[in-house]
């Protein structure tokens, strides 16, 4: 009776392990701002929850969406790095999250042509209003990117102090590992 007993626990707790696994990979997923690229909007260590059936579904982010990106541009993505960036694994595995996701927000789509002139960000030659950023950009000269298909332009709000596209290039939607998702305070 008791090793029935036993079997139960085991076969529970597997089931437990995986539903919380396949959510994180799949569905949603815990991640802690690191550093004071988001500042004023996200602080230095707040945690955030992001909504993965977006990258799930290589779906598309929409302007001003705060997204998680894997900043390793310049490689090709693949299962294994959903899977060994899950929390659950790597308590399992003992390893540490290294530092190559980065939380940003969403300013240029496929097609776009983005530009800093005067301190200030134009999309297709419309200024922006972006009451979220900390200070005016100090960018020492005009620039211009025009986003490629399958791609997003990202920038952090503390734009004088955010490593983003600016410095990493654009982003592959597959990339794009989830968006913040928003909780109401009126539910």
């Amino acid at each position: 009776m008791k090793l029935k007993e036993l079997w139960d626990w085991v076969r529970s707790l597997a089931f437990a392990l995986g539903l919380a696994l396949v959510l994180g990979i799949f569905v949603f997923q815990p991640f802690k701002v690191e550093g004071h690229s988001m500042d004023p909007t996200l602080q230095d260590q707040q945690r955030i929850y992001v909504w993965k059936l977006s990258h799930t579904l290589s779906l598309l982010p929409d302007y001003g969406d705060i997204v998680v990106i894997d900043s390793r541009v310049d490689r090709k993505r693949s299962f294994q790095d959903d899977l060994v960036g899950h929390p659950l694994v790597q308590l399992l595995l003992g390893t540490e999250d290294e530092n190559f996701r980065f939380v940003k927000r969403v300013v240029g789509r496929p097609g776009d042509l983005l530009e800093i002139k005067d301190h200030q960000l134009y999309r297709n030659g419309t200024k922006l209003d972006e009451p979220y950023i900390k200070e005016m950009m100090d960018e020492q000269r005009d620039r211009k990117w025009l986003v490629p298909a399958n791609h997003i332009f990202v920038m952090g709000d503390n734009r004088n102090n955010s490593m983003d596209s600016r410095d990493i290039g654009f982003i592959p939607l597959d990339h794009v590992l989830g968006s913040k998702i928003e909780w109401s305070s009126n539910q």
